[in-house]
C-alpha cells in the first residue's frame, strides 16, 4: 500500500527512528531501505536479532505504528498520480481489487479513511491474518482466495523488493512501482502508476 497507493515511506521511516531511539537503537535511511515492506515482527527480527522476545517486538512496534499515526495525521495523505484513475478503470474491465499489506488493519482503515478509497477494494488484508510476512506470498495468496481468482490470473503491484518478491513466488505476475524492480523478476516496472500504458493489466495476463 505505501509506496504504491499512497507514498508514506518517509513518514515510516521517522516512526521506526524514534520508536528504536527509545530502545537506544539507531535506525537510518540505509536500515529502512534494507526492511521496508516486511511485517513488523520479522523487520524487527531482522535488525534486532532472532532473540528478541515476543513482547519487545509488540512494545516497540506499538510504539512505531503510535508515531506513524499521529504523523499521518499531522501531515494528511493522498493517493499517489494515477491512482484514482486505475482504481476507477480496472472494475469496468472486470478486475477484483485487494489490498494485501504487511501493515496492521489499524494503518490500513486509517489510510482508506484519509484518502477515501475504502470503498474501491474488494478485499484488504492485513498482517495479523496471515502467519509469515512477505517475501513469502502467504498475503497475496489470501488475497487471491477472497477475490476468487487462481493466482496466475493475478496482478501485483509493489514498490517493496520483499513484496516484488512475495509476488513472483505466488505465481503472480507483478509490476514494480520503483527503480529497480526489474531486477527482482518483476513483469513490468515504472517509476509511478500513472506512467502505465492503457491495457497493462490485461496485457500482462494474456498467453505467453
Amino acid at each position: 500500500m505505501d509506496g504504491t497507493l499512497v507514498d508514506s515511506s518517509e513518514l515510516h521511516f521517522i516512526a521506526w527512528r524514534e520508536a528504536l531511539a527509545a530502545e537506544g537503537r539507531s535506525y537510518d535511511h540505509s536500515d529502512h531501505d534494507a526492511v521496508f515492506g516486511m511485517r513488523n515482527d520479522d523487520l524487527l527480527r531482522r535488525l534486532i536479532g532472532p532473540e528478541i522476545t515476543a513482547p519487545e517486538i509488540a512494545r516497540i512496534a506499538g510504539a512505531k505504528e503510535r508515531h506513524y499515526r499521529k504523523l499521518m495525521a499531522e501531515a494528511g495523505i493522498e493517493p499517489l498520480p494515477g491512482v484514482r484513475a486505475w482504481l476507477s478503470a480496472l472494475p469496468r474491465s472486470g478486475f477484483r481489487m485487494a489490498i494485501a499489506s504487511s501493515a496492521p488493519r489499524e494503518n490500513l482503515d486509517a489510510i482508506l479513511a484519509a484518502t477515501g478509497l475504502a470503498g474501491a477494494f474488494d478485499a484488504v488484508i492485513s498482517s495479523e491474518e496471515v502467519s509469515h510476512g512477505k517475501p513469502h506470498p502467504a498475503v497475496f495468496l489470501r488475497a487471491a482466495e477472497r477475490v476468487g481468482a487462481t493466482p496466475d490470473r493475478c496482478v501485483v503491484v509493489e514498490d517493496a523488493p520483499a513484496g516484488v518478491l512475495a509476488g513472483k513466488r505466488g505465481g503472480m505476475r507483478v509490476i514494480g512501482v520503483g527503480p529497480r524492480h526489474a531486477e527482482l523478476g518483476a513483469d513490468l516496472s515504472v517509476e509511478r502508476l500513472d506512467e502505465l500504458a492503457e491495457g497493462a493489466f490485461d496485457r500482462l495476463l494474456q498467453p505467453g
